[in-house]
């Protein structure tokens, strides 16, 4: 009797394990989903800065963001596909809807749009990626590994945002 109820209680402990461990692969995932949408988002916003942008500083951050998103994404790609996920091919509807907003600005309001987004963008990326980063998985270090380049990111928005 003990050991069948030793039995069902380790059944009971390993079930919950599993079922936490699923919890936490479908944060990954989410999480890089999120991240290469973003990645993509990102690059093509810097394109866009550089083409739209009145000032050199813009230009030279949407260069920035374009190299630095484009070479994250490659890892967060990587990661994906090593956990076994198939990544999204580009940004989510919401980032393509600011992308078609903000390509039909340019000049100094586009300056001012542009360096706003990057701050409240950054700012959220962030918060996500600090988070994920204390996973155990690739997707915590593929996470841990970019938290510094957002952060120089944010910083130089936030002084292009002050800037104007």
């Amino acid at each position: 009797m003990n050991r069948m109820l030793l039995s069902l209680g380790t059944v009971a402990v390993m079930a919950i394990s599993i079922a936490n461990a699923s919890a936490k692969d479908k944060q990954s995932e989410a999480f890089l989903k999120k991240a290469i949408e973003g990645n993509f988002a990102e690059v093509s916003m810097g394109e866009l800065a550089q083409q739209n942008g009145q000032s050199d500083a813009v230009k030279s951050f949407g260069r920035t963001l374009s190299t630095d998103h484009a070479a994250a994404n490659q890892k967060a790609l990587d990661a994906a596909r090593g956990s076994g996920m198939s990544p999204p091919s580009g940004p989510n509807a919401k980032q393509k809807a600011d992308y078609d907003k903000m390509s039909k600005m340019s000049g100094a309001g586009f300056d001012k749009m542009f360096a706003a987004h990057m701050v409240a963008d950054h700012q959220k990326d962030l918060a996500e990626y600090k988070k994920a980063s204390k996973s155990k998985d690739a997707a915590g270090e593929y996470a841990s590994g970019q938290i510094d380049t957002l952060q120089k990111h944010l910083d130089t928005a936030k002084s292009l945002k002050a800037g104007q």
